[in-house]
């Protein structure tokens, strides 16, 4: 399987890891829901964890990869706020938590661009057909 196949499948694998602990471990995301959203925490911590396996299923599947890449793009500049949110809510913590709270920041930027990447991948290999 050549590395531009493999891409989208991978950046799959990561979302649907990622909503599946939002249900397996919910507690950890709750804390870090912006407390200017309405709603029980709970509520947004599931929510995204169902859009995160759906952008996975998406991604995933040739026919829908482009829209579901360019929407994962869109959501990881969403949920940008509560990990900027846990950071500040974390400074009380333990160095090492304080450290992965602040490292998660920077790490939104090559998220986004990599379904960025994808969604273009998929646009350019249309093109090239």
């Amino acid at each position: 399987m050549a590395r531009s196949e493999r891409s989208p499948l991978l950046l799959a694998g990561l979302l649907a890891a990622a909503g599946v602990t939002h249900f397996v471990a919910p507690k950890s995301y709750d804390a870090t829901i912006p407390r200017a959203l309405p709603g029980s925490p709970r509520a947004w911590t599931y929510g995204s964890g169902a859009v995160e396996l759906a952008l996975a299923a998406g991604i995933a599947l040739p026919r829908t990869r482009r829209a579901a890449a360019r929407a994962a793009a869109a959501f990881f500049v969403g949920v940008f706020p509560a990990n900027v949110q846990m950071a500040v809510d974390w400074q009380q913590r333990p160095e090492p938590l304080r450290t992965a709270a602040l490292v998660r920041l920077p790490l939104q930027i090559p998220l986004v661009l990599w379904a960025r990447g994808v969604a273009h991948n998929v646009a350019h290999n249309k093109e090239g057909r």
